[in-house]
């Protein structure tokens, strides 16, 4: 889901105070120099080794971490009471034999709008604190069976943004910071997955994103991000706002790590009319970028000005990496689609279907937007309008059909901005510079993009390229982020 930014920041300081809950061991077990940033291969070597590092070691390794570094950060708000004796069973499987698969042992943090067994999943709400949710969504359920730890939550901003606080502000959570610099921007909604994961709080995180909020925060942070195609993975419980933006999404520290948690997540792709059996990693060999026909924006708007590619360093480095790994790179000029009138119809789908979320879960005194509404007020006072959004979503208007024709005609325009040069230049995919936020189009389309690092700017904080395509092209823009990562070697830890 997308986060927007507006001002509530009297509202910061009392939310610092509220500490990371959960159950955490302490003297937990000292792990070698960089274990913190392993990838998931290079964990899954190491627990493989007689008498090696164990999933229990590295989940009481990463909750310390989390004690230690998260409450600067804020980016974990819960962890799981549950994720030590989730890993005990995992090493009592690897120690008889059995290994369910790449993600065995491995802990993976979730967005706390998923909906995770015996944990809260509010949004970032206080408003929305309750019982524990009883049962996890279906992709808990997928990353369970194929091993996953199941760290914690991550912290967001406050309902996606459809409150109106700042990137990275929850009132549950407070504000999370950009490990990199904490006066940098933090993106969101998926603030806490995108920061932890950079920190080395856990390997792995899961987003979702309406519009920008897995891509936004991962740029910004360094770390993959992975957008998928609307309707490719499983989003029921998943706290909604349009079922025709919505999904889930993985992060990681790189493209592989990126495709072994999408395969994990896919679940029963054939129902979604994925490949059956497709696996995300098949592609990720050396030379991936040979001969790929890659389309690239010709002309890019820098404070409301049209410059030339040439005018912007960072974008032309990545373009040069492209060139040299034998990718066929081609100018197209893009075309912008007519995005009035968006904000009504999500505002709209969020009304209806946020609505009915609240209706149906069980143990939540807000029940509805107005009851939340009127509890912010009661616990904020209301000398701010410290939720504006939320006000605008529920005084929306349109009627379920009013909409359908209109969001038809939208998602069919923004889709044809990409498809057309797509067909007409014989494509692969498209790259962008990330702060072209070429990412809306993509979002409002329903089709996937990736985000990879790209290097630093000028104040030494994370650059990114985007890589985006038509529906369904997950596998080949996986392949690209891949060849050029792997080419450009350009990531960087940020220095805690």
């Amino acid at each position: 889901m997308f986060g927007v930014a507006y001002g509530v920041y009297s509202f910061i300081q009392q939310a610092f105070q509220q500490p990371v809950t959960g159950s955490s061991p302490t003297g937990s077990k000292a792990l070698p120099p960089g274990t913190a940033f392993l990838s998931v291969r290079e964990l899954g070597e190491q627990m493989a080794r007689p008498g090696g590092l164990t999933s229990v070691d590295l989940v009481s390794f990463l909750q310390e971490r989390i004690r230690w570094l998260d409450p600067q950060l804020r980016s974990v708000i819960e962890l799981n009471p549950e994720a030590l004796e989730s890993a005990r069973e995992l090493d009592r499987e690897r120690a008889s034999g059995k290994v369910r698969g790449p993600l065995h042992g491995v802990p993976v943090l979730l967005k706390d709008t998923i909906e995770t067994a015996g944990m809260q999943t509010s949004a970032g709400a206080n408003g929305l604190v309750g019982d524990p949710v009883g049962r996890n969504a279906p992709l808990v359920e997928y990353l369970t069976k194929q091993g996953a730890v199941i760290l914690g939550k991550t912290n967001m901003t406050e309902l996606a943004g459809f409150r109106g606080g700042p990137d990275g502000w929850s009132s549950r959570g407070g504000q999370t910071r950009n490990p990199h610099h904490p006066d940098a921007e933090v993106g969101g909604s998926s603030s806490g997955s995108a920061a932890a994961v950079a920190a080395g709080l856990a390997p792995l995180a899961v987003g979702a994103e309406t519009n920008g909020s897995i891509i936004v925060p991962a740029a910004l942070n360094g770390v993959v991000g992975l957008k998928p195609s609307v309707g490719l993975l499983d989003r029921n419980g998943i706290i909604p706002a349009s079922r025709r933006q919505d999904t889930p999404g993985p992060m990681a520290r790189s493209v592989h790590d990126v495709a072994l948690l999408l395969n994990a997540m896919s679940g029963d792709p054939e129902s979604r009319g994925v490949t059956p059996g497709l696996d995300y990693t098949r592609l990720l060999v050396p030379g991936a970028l040979k001969g790929k026909r890659i389309g690239y924006p010709a002309t890019f708007t820098r404070n409301g000005e049209s410059l030339p590619v040439e005018n912007s360093p960072q974008f032309s480095k990545t373009l040069e990496v492209l060139r040299e790994q034998g990718a066929v790179l081609i100018p197209i000029n893009m075309r912008l689609a007519d995005a009035s009138g968006y904000e009504e119809l999500l505002f709209s789908d969020v009304k209806e279907e946020f609505n009915a979320y609240l209706a149906g879960r069980q143990g939540l005194q807000n029940n509805s937007l107005s009851k939340l509404i009127e509890f912010n007020d009661n616990e904020d006072g209301t000398g701010t309008d410290h939720q504006p959004v939320l006000k605008q979503i529920v005084a929306s208007t349109l009627t379920p059909q009013e909409r359908k024709e209109r969001w038809d005609a939208l998602i069919e325009d923004f889709r044809s901005t990409v498809d057309d040069p797509i067909k007409q230049e014989n494509l692969d995919a498209i790259v962008s510079d990330f702060d072209t936020n070429s990412y809306f189009g993509a979002a409002v389309a329903g089709y996937p993009g990736i985000t990879v690092p790209s290097g630093t700017n000028e104040d030494n904080l994370p650059t990114a390229a985007y890589f985006f395509g038509t529906d369904r092209s997950e596998a080949t823009l996986l392949a690209m982020a891949y060849g050029y990562e792997q080419a450009a070697k350009v990531a960087v830890k940020p220095v805690l």
